[in-house]
């Protein structure tokens, strides 16, 4: 059961059955009466079980697992293993994190005829880290990953809204960590958020078509497509803008798009900016939370002489950025202040923080949004500050990092994250 021999062995298979013969492997090698792995959705908010290939019926509804107080959003939040013994003459039930740089692509969950020692937990955490990798390569083989993560079926706007997005949405690098979270209204309101890593540079965006449906959607391709173009030709912050705004003029139907751009440099920690048309940032520095003000250039698209101006934007090591759109500010979308929970969502990786933001919205809205509401979550370490937390295995062959839980229930280290995460 080495890391090079489970990918070796899952490649061997075809793209659909590379998670059967991972399973077949742990059975085997460690006498488990099941393994099975659990992908988290769209939302964040549930995962769903897949089982043997033959098994998975793709025709019919993917069976949702709420994940709310659960043991599974407990090693989700904490992306730490949990042992669960329930006392002699019982299954032992494991179940570790399969994380990739911060992205929470899912779980996997064992149940053995004994506890784990060490070592086992040691090759349980290198098997749930080579199986993000195998889902990540082979998911562009297969829509069993994709129907996986639909828990309620999509709309054809929602289907386009979804494809826009980074392919993972979370992140985790030495200077910084981000993710972003998505929830489409009941009518799709045409937001998208982006991100990439270059080798001297992360480029962030947040961006909300007008309009709802397939209309707000194909308006969000145009722009997110003009964008990724200019950004992968090597344009600069004002260029990416300005080929975004003219493709808007010249294809988008005199509608428009606001949005922002934020470019930092890994190298000096410097930020540029681009506002047009958005609503503002909020970024947490020392326990407070300010909006950031800066100037506000036109949307793209919008149909007068204008220019987009880069500014400069105050980040320093320890900060949280966070990026929304409107349906974040509704008047009926959150009962109490959005920086106090920014405040009280402190403690928490960018990845939990911006699925909290984003399920208050939902929450206060019984589940029914009239404007999608979406985030962008940043902690910003800074180049002399480097930390990284994405070695989820690194943690998982420690035999003192799973949680365990007896009979009783009461939990013993809990692996929380530590403030300024």
């Amino acid at each position: 059961m080495t890391l090079a021999g489970t990918l070796a062995a899952a490649e061997s298979s075809a793209p659909v059955e590379s998670l059967d013969v991972v399973a077949r492997m742990l059975r085997e090698h460690l006498g488990a009466a099941s393994v099975s792995f659990l992908i988290t959705d769209f939302t964040g908010g549930s995962v769903v079980r897949l089982g043997a290939a033959g098994s998975v019926e793709t025709d019919e509804p993917a069976r949702r697992i709420t994940l709310r107080g659960t043991l599974y959003d407990d090693v989700i939040r904490t992306q730490r293993p949990r042992v669960e013994d329930r006392g002699e003459g019982t299954l032992v039930r494991i179940v570790a994190p399969v994380t990739n740089r911060g992205d929470a692509i899912g779980l996997l969950e064992l149940f053995l005829p004994s506890a784990p020692d060490a070592e086992v937990m040691r090759e349980i955490g290198e098997t749930a880290h080579a199986l993000a990798y195998i889902v990540i390569a082979n998911r562009s083989y297969t829509d069993v990953y994709q129907w996986g993560r639909r828990t309620t079926p999509l709309s054809l706007a929602a289907e386009i809204q979804h494809r826009l997005l980074p392919a993972s949405l979370a992140c985790e690098a030495a200077q910084f960590a981000v993710a972003g979270a998505l929830e489409p209204a009941d009518h799709v309101g045409g937001d998208t958020f982006d991100y990439v890593i270059d080798r001297d540079t992360v480029q962030l965006s947040v961006t909300d078509a007008m309009g709802h449906d397939v209309d707000a959607a194909l308006l969000a391709t145009l722009l997110v497509g003009a964008l990724r173009r200019a950004r992968r030709a090597g344009a600069d912050l004002a260029e990416q803008a300005r080929q975004a705004d003219r493709a808007m003029r010249e294809h988008g139907r005199h509608c428009y798009v606001t949005g922002q751009l934020l470019r930092i440099s890994l190298i000096d920690g410097g930020a540029e900016f681009i506002n047009a048309g958005h609503p503002w940032p909020l970024r947490m520095r020392d326990g407070q939370v300010q909006e950031i003000t800066p100037e506000i250039d036109m949307p793209f698209g919008f149909d007068a002489p204008h220019t987009y101006r880069v500014q400069s934007l105050d980040l320093r090591p320890g900060d949280r950025l966070v990026m929304l759109t409107d349906g974040m500010l509704e008047r009926n979308a959150i009962s109490s202040d959005l920086s106090d929970l920014v405040v009280r969502t402190r403690a928490l990786h960018p990845r939990e923080a911006a699925r909290t933001l984003v399920a208050a919205v939902v929450d206060a809205n019984d589940g029914h949004l009239q404007d999608d509401a979406t985030v962008m979550c940043l902690d910003w370490h800074g180049v002399g500050h480097s930390r990284r937390d994405a070695d989820t295995g690194a943690d998982l062959a420690d035999a003192s990092a799973p949680s365990w839980t007896g009979r009783t229930g009461r939990t013993g280290r809990t692996g929380r994250t530590p403030p300024g995460r």
